[in-house]
């Protein structure tokens, strides 16, 4: 007779990873079952998965009996906005994470898999590789990446305490798609940033501004490295990017510009007054923290979870940009298209990790 499959659960499986996640477990003929949480619950039926409504900062919310039986949790639940309130982020970024991983304890679940982002590390080289050893004490101007980096000093605790769990930490560049454009531009860029100026022909020239150098990746091929760490026995963390890293000489060549040098300073202004007032939703603290984003070597993933990008980052970019021009969507709530969202009357305020 044969062994029953895995049950897995994910948490925030409506969003720019969470549905490419639920679609790679669905295609894996070791995987029986999916429960995806999330706040809202989507008009969408991927194989193998039900839903369930969960706000994992709420207190009333009990997320040991979701996790009872599963096999592996994969915590993706993440608030980018609003970032003019920091403490509405931290309540679902630290304490909700805190509690999703006390119930998976408490479920007894064998394997705990979460995805810190590059945004954990501590500020580092951008003329070479660093491993997974590197420091994670994040950018401390930053919320996100001081919620990010604290999440990994609660884990270091959670797996002293509990290490009957195999706990992987899966730390990926910047995750890019093309139905997850037009939620990225509102999270960061914003309503009041027209979609036309991100044209390639409407960009001739682009600043080289100092340290502005980040990867990136294909969010398909991020949810491949979280299938690949369910299904292995692997513990510890994983840098995830894809090749090329993102520079201003990389996008010119892309998109056939010429680039000018930018120092940061003036750079930082604009963003600085563009998020004060309003106009944009990336605040100046995260632009900081990506002038010191470390510069990640990926071999362990390759060694270990047998993962290889299939999309270059010029790949990917160029699905985002055509995503974003044609108002792609998925039939989840963080996904919707601009039409749909305006058809129910509603403005997100934040949504489930990216």
């Amino acid at each position: 007779m044969a062994s029953p499959g895995r049950r897995v659960v994910v948490v925030g499986a409506t969003g720019n990873v969470g549905t490419s996640v639920v679609q790679a477990f669905g295609a894996d003929p070791r995987v029986d079952s999916i429960l995806g949480l999330a706040r809202r619950l989507p008009k969408w039926s991927p194989a193998k998965t039900r839903w369930a409504s969960a706000d994992i900062g709420d207190e009333s919310t009990d997320l040991t009996e979701h996790f009872a039986g599963a096999d592996a949790v994969i915590h993706l639940a993440w608030l980018f906005q609003p970032t003019h309130h920091p403490a509405t982020t931290w309540r679902t970024n630290v304490h909700g994470s805190s509690r999703v991983f006390d119930a998976a304890a408490a479920a007894g679940v064998p394997a705990l898999i979460y995805a810190p982002f590059v945004g954990a590390y501590s500020p580092g080289p951008k003329d070479r590789i660093v491993d997974e050893s590197w420091p994670t004490h994040g950018w401390p101007e930053s919320a996100l990446c001081r919620e990010k980096a604290y999440v990994e000093r609660v884990l270091d605790a959670f797996e002293l305490q509990h290490p009957e769990i195999r706990v992987v930490r899966l730390r990926p560049g910047f995750i890019l798609k093309r139905e997850a454009a037009g939620e990225q531009h509102r999270l960061f860029r914003g309503p009041l940033v027209p979609k036309r100026l991100t044209h390639p022909e409407r960009m001739p020239a682009l600043p080289a501004v100092p340290g502005m150098r980040y990867q990136a990746l294909h969010t398909h091929d991020a949810a491949e490295a979280f299938r690949q760490a369910t299904v292995r026995t692997v513990h510890g963390a994983f840098n995830l990017a894809a090749e090329p890293v993102v520079d201003a000489p990389m996008l010119a060549e892309m998109f056939g510009a010429r680039t000018f040098p930018l120092p940061g300073w003036p750079a930082r202004a604009a963003v600085s007054a563009a998020w004060r007032t309003h106009l944009l939703r990336t605040p100046p603290s995260l632009f900081d923290a990506v002038l010191h984003f470390p510069i990640m070597d990926t071999s362990r993933a390759q060694r270990e979870l047998d993962w290889t990008p299939r999309y270059t980052v010029q790949e990917a970019l160029q699905e985002w940009l055509a995503g974003l021009h044609e108002n792609a969507s998925m039939p989840t709530p963080p996904l919707a298209s601009s039409t749909e969202r305006a058809s129910r009357g509603r403005v997100e305020v934040g949504a489930w990790k990216t």
